[in-house]
């Protein structure tokens, strides 16, 4: 029988995803080691979470020492949105020790911050800079206690009152080791600037948590208005009915590429259109988003390279109001072409707009854009970066259609860029190829996992109402090269014996009928094993193959054996 401890209650941080980092919130009565850089965004992120907490009932008090003046602090950290001048003196207190510590007794300033405490038994306590002692007294021992053992005094007071508390300060990494304050801290927040080119990111880094299980690895956080803001590394999954999503198939606005893909997108896919410049990738996923307005599936738009007014206008003349479909609350755009974004930022973005708009559809148009969009450290992890958003939302039930664009080539072909093609359970592929002197878009579906899919090529074009499909090419070969070759009459006739054989069938029907063949006979259940379909998708092609006469049943009645008839 497990032994369970007393329960450690958390507080909310105030400050947006770090609580999730935290594993629940901070620890409360907890001593807090808050450290970084010079501009890092330490005050401000303890700023902000003093102000989320401190209540006439529970109040703080802030020491600043050596540090700003508390004037010139609240001047400027009155511009941000959590700030509340109706605490100040009530709820807040700000005590500047900045007079005791220029007279170099440490003793006193330790003296009047245990005074302060004792006398008014706040619930939070605040020490910034206590860094700023350290310089001031890197060479001075001669008055009342020497540095080390005024910092240790300090923690220790600190860790024994009945508040949450922090020590706000400048360290290097290579201190960790040798301070004892670090030993003693029940939680510590690193705080950094990582510059990258032009590039400056921020990182947050839970090196420590006493009584609870912070979530591994470094943070972006930006600064803003509303303060610190932190992107978790590992994003929490949208709610989903699975059960749901394994039998629905969503229609993508082509009837014709909706039958090559059996039915349409299976829920919960990630698909990627992928091909050059110019062949109607874009368009495609206006029609995938009309469509599920259309049926009642409200979706997301998430725009990394046109500006979303010009999208609109490209729609409208296509046919498609989207401004409408945004004005009715069915279609959000998100427009993501600001510079040195991270991952998480990203994804948090998007997942909070298919979280507000209930949206079963996304589109993000282009992965090429998204890439860019990122800051140049993450890019070195885009295919990481990239995983991780994909799962978070396809596995939380959202249906994804991602473009791509690849350069045109017509001796090498390539399906995706830097081997992402892996994410995606869906491959639509798009190309120009030269036929018989003029310049003809094709398509063809490369994959489709779990799904029986039509793997024939065909034509297509774009018109006033979006893309249509035409024929398939079946008297060439080498189409994908760009340069297709009539096939000879041999393979025509080869063709056209196996059309014979097997009439109309989709390449479910064909894989059925081959394990079938195979077998001689055998149940749904196998033919569906032997195949990686459902029962369900291996019964619905038996009975298409029996109503062609390609197969029936062993024993005469419903169900059980089914053997081939050639």
């Amino acid at each position: 029988m497990s032994k369970v401890g007393p329960t450690i209650n958390k507080l909310a941080t105030g400050v947006g995803g770090l609580d999730e980092v935290l594993g629940g919130g901070l620890p409360e009565y907890s001593f807090n080691l808050v450290a970084g850089a010079p501009g890092a965004g330490k005050t401000t992120l303890v700023h902000q979470l003093m102000f989320a907490n401190a209540s006439p009932e529970r109040p703080a008090i802030y020491f600043t020492v050596l540090g700003e003046p508390a004037l010139k602090m609240l001047r400027y950290q009155q511009q941000l949105t959590f700030f509340d001048a109706d605490k100040i003196g009530a709820a807040i207190r700000f005590i500047d020790l900045s007079p005791i510590v220029v007279d170099g007794d440490l003793g006193k300033v330790l003296e009047a911050i245990i005074a302060e405490v004792n006398a008014s038994h706040p619930a939070m306590v605040v020490v910034d800079s206590f860094r700023a002692v350290v310089r001031e007294h890197r060479h001075r021992s001669e008055q009342g206690l020497d540095l080390q053992t005024f910092l240790q005094r300090l923690a220790l007071h600190l860790t024994s009152w009945q508040a949450t508390t922090f020590l706000v300060g400048e360290y290097q990494e290579d201190e960790i080791k040798d301070n004892p304050v670090f030993t003693i801290a029940d939680g510590i927040l690193w705080l950094s600037q990582n510059r990258d080119r032009n590039s400056i990111v921020r990182k947050l880094q839970v090196m420590k948590m006493r009584g609870t299980a912070p979530m591994p690895g470094l943070h972006t956080f930006r600064l803003g208005v509303d303060g610190a803001q932190v992107f978790p590394r590992i994003q929490s999954r949208l709610a989903s009915d699975r059960r749901k999503l394994a039998r629905d198939r969503l229609t993508i606005g082509v009837a014709e590429l909706d039958q090559m893909m059996g039915g349409g997108i299976p829920a919960g896919d990630a698909t990627l259109v992928s091909g050059p410049s110019g062949t109607g990738k874009t368009v495609l996923c206006t029609q995938f988003v009309s469509e599920g307005v259309k049926n009642g599936e409200r979706a997301v738009l998430a725009l990394f390279e046109e500006h979303p007014q010009d999208y609109v206008d490209r729609a409208r003349e296509l046919g498609f109001n989207l401004a409408e479909m945004v004005a009715a609350g069915d279609l959000r755009v998100v427009y993501l072409r600001t510079l040195d974004l991270s991952a998480d930022e990203i994804l948090q973005e998007i997942q909070q707009a298919v979280a507000e708009v209930g949206a079963r559809r996304l589109v993000i148009d282009s992965l090429n854009g998204f890439e860019i969009a990122l800051a140049p450290t993450f890019r070195e992890d885009f295919q990481e970066s990239l995983y991780r958003m994909v799962t978070g939302l396809s596995g939380g039930g959202v249906t994804i259609l991602m473009t791509v664009e690849v350069a045109e080539s017509f001796q090498h072909l390539s399906f995706s860029p830097h081997t992402i093609s892996f994410l995606s359970q869906n491959i639509v592929f798009l190309r120009f190829i030269e036929l018989e002197g003029r310049l003809e878009k094709v398509l063809v579906i490369v994959k489709m996992r779990r799904s029986a899919y039509h793997s024939e090529m065909r034509r297509y074009t774009i018109t006033s109402h979006g893309l249509v499909l035409g024929e398939a090419l079946a008297g060439y070969e080498g189409i994908l090269t760009g340069v297709p070759k009539v096939r000879t009459e041999a393979q025509l006739a080869g063709d056209r014996r196996e059309q014979r054989l097997l009439p109309g069938l989709v390449e479910r029907e064909t894989t059925v009928l081959e394990r079938l063949r195979r077998a001689g006979e055998a149940t749904a259940q196998t033919l569906a094993a032997a195949g990686g379909l459902t029962t369900d998708e291996a019964t619905s092609a038996l009975a298409r193959l029996e109503a062609l006469g390609l197969a029936v049943r062993a024993d005469g009645r419903d169900g059980g054996l089914y053997r081939p008839k050639l």
